[in-house]
């Protein structure tokens, strides 16, 4: 494998994590406001009208840690070859190409904040919820392991951008 195919998986990967992150957050949305609904039917001691809740919210966060723990030795065999290439590896020519990564990378880092405020404002409302027990302690484990692949994927990216840059010679005007 060469750094330009190398380069190319890394921006797939880094896509499909985003658009993963981004899907997680509006999922998390929607987790919440059925908790919001079911903790206003608990405040006026009506019946839960919501009984799936617990067992398909379990259900999710094992998935998403699942997935997760899926595609993390991915990133870490990813960063292991991008260190294994020589800076001189690393040509100019694939400068668009890693600041586009680094692009990437910057967009799902927000994906990862969106899906840490999505954390964020569920735990506010689980706090006063103890109807069902809910695993609430596997999405804090994606969230934290999340945040930590992204912040690894941004300095993976900075990193390539660097070395492209480089690279890349002076630069002619004419």
């Amino acid at each position: 494998m060469n750094c330009e195919t190398l380069l190319e998986q890394i921006s797939a990967r880094c896509d499909k994590f985003r658009a993963d992150l981004t899907a997680a957050a509006q999922n998390l949305r929607d987790f919440n406001r059925r908790l919001e609904q079911i903790l206003q039917q608990l405040h006026k001691d009506i019946a839960v009208r919501d009984e799936d809740f617990a067992g398909q919210f379990n259900q999710y966060c094992l998935s998403l840690r699942q997935e997760l723990d899926q595609d993390e030795p991915l990133w870490t065999q990813s960063r292991a070859q991008v260190r294994t290439y020589k800076d001189a590896d690393w040509s100019g020519d694939l400068a668009l190409a890693a600041k586009g990564l680094n692009s990437r990378a910057k967009t799902l880092s927000r994906a990862c904040d969106e899906f840490t405020t999505a954390y964020d404002a569920f735990c506010k409302n689980y706090n006063g919820f103890t109807a069902a027990k809910l695993n609430v302690w596997l999405l804090t484990s994606y969230q934290n392991d999340a945040a930590s692949l992204t912040g690894k994927i941004l300095f993976l990216a900075r990193e390539i951008a660097k070395k492209t840059e480089r690279n890349r010679g002076p630069h002619v005007f004419g």
